[in-house]
């Protein structure tokens, strides 16, 4: 089989796979917040320039409100980067050489799964590999629709993600390390094209004049220790495994073999990769490892594919069918990960363990809760979330660009506090409710445990009250919120706040396995007005009652730092012995249901715990 045919076949596939994973696959929570972006129309934003929200709600616009409407476009950009490099290389190098880098680009896990979400990385890319091509043409001699394509490249470029000033950067230095690219350089025309790309830079700079430099300060300051640390070395091994390491290693080659051929296009695209490479790798000693960044490096791995092809076409068979292999199973790995994300039983199943996806979890869930509560409130009921995920995710579910929400560490930690105070979304006080009665959502998952009663004493302090109506646990507790009504008047100003209780099971760890009667300990505290109960569940259903009020002074002195506000601490200790003879062996979850002094019934989160097959009775 020709490898056009490998082509166009992958090609088709991948694009079907991509429209039936958008379809089912939860909203991820910047999805989310673009979407709401794209609800208040705007040139530029707090996160981002303008155009990932105007494509989301073009999509949406065309094809109607849905988690494939939001994507669409984002596939659409995503299915024309391989034919764009294809097409590079074939002018440039090898028709041959062209359809196997298209493969390689089609199945490399970073680049293929693009478009499955509504993220700017799809138009970032296409962008590039219009600069790319654009820079390749003028090497060549100077055009106007050279000059065009650069300036089209540019713009989309500069209203997609600040990330792009690197490929900016990058692809100037390789045109003046090149003859023929100074040459470019001194063309009136190259100088208009970029002059056209700098334009379009306007809105958000002008933004950020308006805002005190908000963005910038996030993306380049806010977000980056810039202090030396020993993680970037990580850099290499994620991204071995992310790119494959065979195809890697490829790329590495090109980047090397290639960066001073003769030909000067070759030189030019070696250079654009490899710089970019370096650059990124460097900075992974100083910049931030907290947040996603594995696929920064994408426009660098984006100029070395269409090299990539004469490499691999160079290589042994076996290393070559070595190199497809692994790059199908990392394409597969990938695109099987949102796949399995996409199922609910997945995700429940997947409660408890480390890569439980949280950001696409419990939404449906929860959206589900809140419209049956707001049906037994006033119509004139204000609907209050806790953080920007919160409310960007309820206000896709619901329909409803405009969900109050509270300042929270969040949004400020990734960069959307600005951006939801100029659209006045931000509660600061209850008086800003003038009256109306509220529906208020915490998320109990999105601040570390350690942390979750200083969060709900927050919001006792800003709100007044803190009545725990509803809990809300998807998929066991693994995403848990609590829904509090507030009244229309504000409450009186006498006592404490009663807030939800905070509580965990010290044993038996999550994941233990017990083959004999055991004991679950723990402790509870519930402020303002105590745990009057702690009952023990298995897969839901009680099996038994804590004994509540044992002494525990390290969990009231230290971990809670003496802030709780419970009547009974440090008595917040309980205990439960538990026959696992009564319960059929396998996976069981453990819970515990708290009840408060006020009456309240929380179900807490639960963990998995393995029960042993019963031993058999031993003979006299």
């Amino acid at each position: 089989m020709q490898m056009r045919t490998v082509f166009v076949v992958l090609w088709s596939t991948i694009v079907l796979l991509k429209l039936a994973i958008a379809a089912r696959l939860p909203l991820f929570v910047d999805e989310a917040f673009y979407w709401l972006e794209g609800q208040h129309p705007s040139w530029a934003y707090s996160d981002l320039p303008g155009l990932t929200a105007w494509l989301i709600r073009l999509g949406t616009e065309v094809f109607g409100d849905g988690l494939l409407a939001v994507r669409l476009p984002f596939i659409a950009i995503s299915a024309l980067v391989p034919w764009l490099v294809v097409r590079l290389t074939a002018r440039e190098f090898d028709t041959e050489a062209a359809w196997i880098s298209g493969c390689a680009a089609l199945l490399m896990p970073l680049l293929g799964s693009l478009g499955v979400m509504a993220l700017p990385d799809a138009m970032l890319a296409l962008a590039t590999m219009l600069c790319l091509d654009a820079g390749v043409r003028l090497l060549r001699g100077v055009t106007y629709g050279g000059a065009l394509l650069l300036a089209l490249g540019l713009s989309l470029g500069a209203l997609s993600h600040y990330r792009f000033i690197a490929v900016i950067g990058v692809g100037m230095v390789a045109l003046l390390l090149i003859a023929n690219g100074r040459e470019a350089l001194r063309d009136p025309r190259v100088w208009i094209a970029i002059a056209a790309g700098a334009a379009a830079w306007i809105p958000l700079l002008v933004w950020n004049v308006d805002n005190a430099e908000a963005g910038l300060r996030f993306q380049m300051v806010d977000r980056h220790p810039w202090a030396l640390h020993a993680d970037g070395w990580q850099f290499l091994v994620i991204q071995a495994v992310m790119v494959t390491p065979l195809l890697f290693a490829a790329l590495l080659s090109a980047a090397w073999r290639l960066r001073r051929a003769p030909d000067d296009a070759a030189r030019f695209l070696a250079l654009c990769g490899g710089l970019l490479l370096l650059a990124f790798f460097v900075l992974g000693f100083v910049a931030d490892t907290e947040r996603a960044s594995f696929h920064w490096p994408l426009p660098g791995y984006l100029a070395l594919l269409p090299l990539v092809g004469l490499v691999l076409m160079s290589w042994p068979r076996w290393l070559r069918v070595a190199t497809w292999i692994t790059l199908a199973l990392g394409f597969v790995g990938v695109v099987g990960y949102y796949a399995a994300v996409s199922e609910p039983a997945v995700r429940e199943r997947s409660a408890g363990l480390k890569w439980y996806p949280a950001n696409f979890a419990g939404w449906d869930t929860l959206a589900e809760a809140v419209r049956e509560e707001l049906a037994t409130m006033p119509a004139d009921t204000v609907l209050i979330a806790d953080n920007f995920k919160i409310g960007a995710e309820l206000g896709f579910a619901l329909g409803d660009a405009n969900i109050r929400v509270l300042d929270h560490p969040l949004n400020r930690h990734h960069g959307r506090a600005p951006q939801l105070q100029l659209w006045d979304l931000q509660l600061d006080s209850r008086d800003e409710l003038q009256g109306r009665p509220a529906l208020m959502v915490i998320g109990a998952n999105d601040v570390k445990f350690s942390a979750l009663l200083q969060r709900y004493q927050a919001v006792c302090a800003r709100m007044g009250e803190l009545p725990v109506s509803r809990v809300v646990n998807a998929d066991r507790g693994a995403q848990r919120f609590i829904l509090a009504h507030l009244g229309a008047a504000a409450p009186a100003a006498t006592g404490d706040c009663v807030l939800p209780a905070v509580a965990h099971i010290d044993a038996p760890l999550a994941g233990a396995r017990v083959d004999a009667p055991f004991e679950v300990s723990g402790w509870a505290v519930k402020d303002g007005s105590g745990v009057a109960e702690v009952v023990i569940t298995i897969d839901g259903g009680p099996v038994a009652r804590a004994r509540y009020g044992l002494p525990n002074q390290w969990v009231a002195e230290r971990f809670l730092r003496g802030a709780s506000r419970d009547p009974a601490q440090p008595r917040i200790g309980f205990t439960a012995t538990i026959d696992p003879a009564t319960l059929a062996p396998g996976r069981r979850w453990l819970g515990m249901e708290i009840i408060g002094a006020d009456g309240s019934v929380e179900r807490w989160a639960e963990q998995p715990v393995w029960i042993a097959p019963s031993r058999p009775a031993s003979a006299p």
